[in-house]
């Protein structure tokens, strides 16, 4: 199924929605992530086994479909970096999916969740939110490995949309349980989002830098220089820090009880995951010169 074009039916010939096997797998750890820190604002308990397999099917292909398009757009961004084009054609893409990606590539996917009857007002901003994400990220990274100008503000939008597939996810979920959202746990799950990409992209950093994929610390170096950048980076991590903590005072005492505990647990479980411990942050060195960094790494 990865050899298929994930857009043309050649029975229809019309655009369609359709995944690859390869990216489920990868939307796999997302997919986990989002049951076991997500489910409990839905009052919904991750060890019954129907609470999961309900919602997976609309799920799962929601993830993995927004998987596949950022694995295109980190491709495209790293391969920029050299001077090179992506082959879709090795990948299962031909031209009319490079077309579809560059002007409306969640498209596809909004029609099927349309004809489900689950394609709100507020799924289609996340989408939206998601295209205007990989835009920057193509933008900030082109920018930065050419040496070029990079604007702050564009950096802080970045990192507040990248978490875009989560929330689409969580709309969804009240969606199909016939739920109002909840503006108080979306805010609060925003800012969290916010602090779990930021530990992420410090976790990842090195290798973000190797594959030049945006990455906030990288942007924050090329923006505030190396000898800036963590203190600047700081900054915001402790205001979004104090957002978070006033906001949970709000919450439902055992909802907070279970979701700092859910936060510790990822913690200790290491890596792309829904983890953040307040206070403790560890932002890696910064590398000042990563043309020779990825010189050294070659």
């Amino acid at each position: 199924m990865d050899n298929v074009d994930p857009y043309m039916s050649q029975k229809h010939q019309e655009v369609v929605a359709m995944v690859g096997l390869d990216a489920m797998k990868r939307a796999n750890s997302t997919l986990e992530d989002f049951s076991r820190s997500y489910f409990m604002f839905h009052r919904l308990d991750i060890n019954e086994p129907q609470s999961i397999f309900r919602y997976l099917p609309v799920l799962s292909f929601t993830e993995s479909y927004i998987y596949q398009m950022d694995a295109l757009n980190e491709k495209i961004v790293s391969e920029s970096a050299c001077g090179s084009q992506v082959i879709y054609s090795s990948h299962g893409w031909n031209a009319e999916s490079r077309v579809l990606f560059e002007t409306n590539p969640l498209k596809p996917l909004g029609d099927l969740l349309e004809r489900e009857a689950l394609l709100t007002n507020r799924v289609q901003q996340e989408f939206n939110s998601g295209e205007e994400y990989w835009a920057l990220e193509r933008k900030l990274c082109h920018a930065l490995s050419n040496k070029n100008k990079i604007c702050l503000e564009d950096v802080m939008r970045a990192i507040h949309l990248k978490s875009f597939d989560y929330r689409v996810l969580n709309l969804l979920l009240y969606k199909l349980r016939g739920e109002e959202v909840n503006e108080l746990h979306m805010d609060f799950l925003s800012i969290s989002e916010f602090l779990v990409e930021v530990a992420d992209d410090l976790f990842d950093y090195e290798d973000d830098v190797l594959e030049n994929n945006f990455n906030v610390l990288r942007m924050f170096v090329g923006i505030f220089g190396s000898s800036n950048a963590p203190t600047e980076l700081a900054k915001r991590i402790s205001e979004a820090e104090e957002k978070y903590e006033e906001i949970m005072k709000s919450l439902d005492p055992h909802l907070s009880s279970n979701y700092q505990r859910r936060c510790e647990e990822a913690t200790k479980e290491g890596g792309k995951i829904s983890g953040h411990s307040l206070g403790t942050w560890n932002i890696p060195a910064v590398i000042s010169d990563e043309e020779a960094y990825r010189s050294a790494q070659r």
